[in-house]
């Protein structure tokens, strides 16, 4: 297939932009390099350097490429960042998306993959599916849920097929492709930075939570398993009009559980300390992904999180500058 993949300069979206790659599609990556790297976009792939408010250039490019498919990686991330500054979130996750997904049903590209999040839920002691109550408790998840609403009316009112894919926690890394975010706020690259000497010790932001040991607990989910079921959902949409799925392996870790895993796998104290809750986060945040694997097949081939950590410290240990080193 011929595939137009936004943020393809990315952590995530370049692992996926790889693995279509390597499994014989035609990749065109549209991303304004703002924060990805070109060294990040796998030999094989066409990097367009663009950003998505360039309606007439994003038009164009969709228009005369006959794409089939368009997986939708581009956006802000950072939950807490969105609570300081909620404009650039709005305009950025759902501005930008909505901009995408009008130019894509002008061109008459009649499938999307959306990297949507599980931000978009409300905090539960049980396993979130996909239809647990949802309740954002950042404006970077309520951006996202945002944009999964603009999509369900353009498919009941454009015909466009689309996958919105709820993330809990990406981590890990392909072989020689890993995470290397500018102002860096994601647990496990942060920890194992402390593991590289490049920081005294670890924050852990919250020890007050109402969960065993205090802390905030995660569901995490490989970069490879991750990707997976974006292929199985892009060929999926030949039939289905609508899918949403929770991707994650249904285990949760509280953060100092984390930490705890990271010294196993690199054999390093890794100090912490303690500092107040950041606005934005959730208590925990755990998926039941039992429909992705029940509708697309999909099984995560690696859950543990040591064996996640692992291959998150072979990168950040070869690579401890990140993509800049290359």
């Amino acid at each position: 297939m011929r595939i137009f993949l936004t943020g393809g300069a990315g952590y995530i979206g370049s692992a996926c932009a790889q693995l279509l790659v390597e499994a014989g599609h035609q990749v065109t990556v549209y991303d304004a390099l703002i924060t990805g790297h070109e060294a990040a976009v796998p030999p094989g792939a066409r990097l367009v350097r663009g950003n998505l408010e360039e309606v007439g250039k994003l038009q164009l490019l969709l228009q005369e490429g006959q794409f089939e498919g368009v997986m939708h990686f581009a956006g802000s991330i950072e939950a807490g960042e969105s609570m300081r500054q909620p404009g650039k979130y709005f305009a950025n996750n759902l501005g930008n998306s909505i901009r995408l997904i009008e130019a894509a049903c002008q061109a008459g590209i009649g499938r999307l993959v959306f990297s949507s999040t599980a931000a978009v839920y409300a905090s539960s002691t049980d396993s979130l599916r996909e239809d647990s109550p949802l309740g954002p408790s950042n404006v970077y998840g309520q951006s996202k849920l945002m944009t999964e609403q603009v999509l369900e009316w353009y498919s009941r009112t454009r015909g466009l097929h689309y996958a919105a894919l709820r993330y809990f926690n990406a981590a890990g890394a392909l072989p020689g492709r890993g995470e290397d975010h500018p102002g860096e706020s994601h647990l496990i690259p942060l920890v194992l930075r402390v593991a590289l000497g490049q920081s005294e010790c670890a924050q852990v932001f919250g020890s007050d939570y109402p969960t065993p040991d205090g802390t905030a607990i995660r569901d995490y989910i490989h970069i490879e398993d991750l990707i997976s079921a974006h292929l199985l959902a892009l060929n999926a949409l030949a039939k289905e009009n609508q899918l949403v799925y929770n991707l994650g392996n249904g285990q949760g870790y509280s953060v100092r559980e984390v930490v705890q895993a990271a010294r196993r796998v690199t054999g390093h104290a890794i100090p912490t300390v303690d500092c107040p809750r950041r606005p934005g986060d959730a208590p925990r945040l755990v998926a039941s992904s039992e429909k992705a694997r029940r509708e697309l097949g999909w099984r995560p081939q690696h859950p543990s999180i040591e064996e996640i950590i692992a291959s998150a410290w072979e990168w950040h240990h070869s690579h401890p500058h990140g993509y800049a080193g290359e």
